[in-house]
């Protein structure tokens, strides 16, 4: 099998005609790799992805082949799945105020040029999911805010109200199953490949905690920063360390690596209704 990219916390390789994704332990915080691994991210975000893709499939296809159709040494992490040809944005919906959404909220009352009502605070609940789009950063660089009419200049605005109609359709069904589960999303970010016959395809990972930020239900409370099932966790502990976001990370210290590890677990566990093997 060929190498063909080495990605922030996956790796990708070619098999035939088809591609193997292998999920890593390595985790990201402000688009830099940190040095320090969570051990079983990797398998819990692979577990977690093929339960939601299963629940999707009736509103996107997705790119999943096999699960089990993997290189021994990657069982357990790895997915068999279609070549596509990836969208170049990363799709995000938001349901809630927080993040990079709050800060460009708070900077001009809107998120890549949608309009938002006055005196939203962190955690807020918005009127209605919005589509804000970004940029795909490489490695160690940062994704920048795009607005449709910028993504329909790339894309054309047929597929970009596709994309953001996907979006929003699979935010929707994701943050109404989780709801049944004492879980908020408060936002989450997906990626699309094109299959040789133009149609769209769900792709990468789909409602992780690397990819949305989950919070407990019962405990929001809007104007502060919410408990997380999501690495959060770690960006919070990043900030305290006084690390200026730029290349090469701290190493993370054990207390830090396994209470995040126990946010990964307990988010997959709530999600899925079972429990974690070991």
């Amino acid at each position: 099998m060929e190498l063909l990219h080495s990605g922030k916390v996956r790796d990708i390789y070619l098999d035939g005609d088809e591609l193997i994704l292998v999920a890593s332990d390595r985790v990201s915080v402000y688009d830099v790799v940190l040095p320090t691994p969570i051990p079983d991210k990797g398998a819990i975000l692979t577990k977690l992805s093929l339960w939601w893709f299963e629940r999707l499939a009736d509103l996107v296809p997705h790119h999943v082949i096999s699960a089990t159709d993997v290189p021994d040494q990657w069982r357990g992490r790895a997915i068999r799945c279609r070549r596509l040809a990836m969208v170049p944005v990363e799709c995000i919906a938001r349901g809630y105020l927080a993040g990079l959404g709050l800060r460009a909220y708070q900077s001009g009352g809107a998120i890549c040029g949608v309009a938002l009502p006055p005196g939203l605070v962190e955690g807020s609940q918005l009127p209605e999911p919005v589509f804000t789009p970004t940029t795909k950063a490489a490695v160690g660089e940062h994704d920048e805010f795009l607005t449709a009419d910028e993504v329909a200049q790339t894309l054309g605005g047929e597929t970009t109200e596709q994309l953001r109609q996907l979006t929003l359709d699979i935010y929707q069904r994701g943050a109404e199953t989780a709801a049944d589960r004492g879980i908020i999303v408060a936002d989450t970010k997906l990626e699309f490949g094109w299959a040789p016959d133009g149609s769209l395809v769900l792709a990468d990972e789909v409602l992780t905690p690397d990819s949305s930020r989950f919070w407990p239900a019962d405990e929001w409370q809007p104007g502060r920063a919410q408990h997380a099932f999501d690495k959060q966790f770690l960006r919070e502990w990043a900030n305290r360390t006084g690390w200026d976001r730029k290349p090469p990370a701290p190493e993370v210290p054990a207390e830090i690596v396994e209470a995040t590890r126990q946010r990964y677990l307990e988010a997959y566990q709530r999600l899925t209704g079972d429990s974690w093997p070991g």
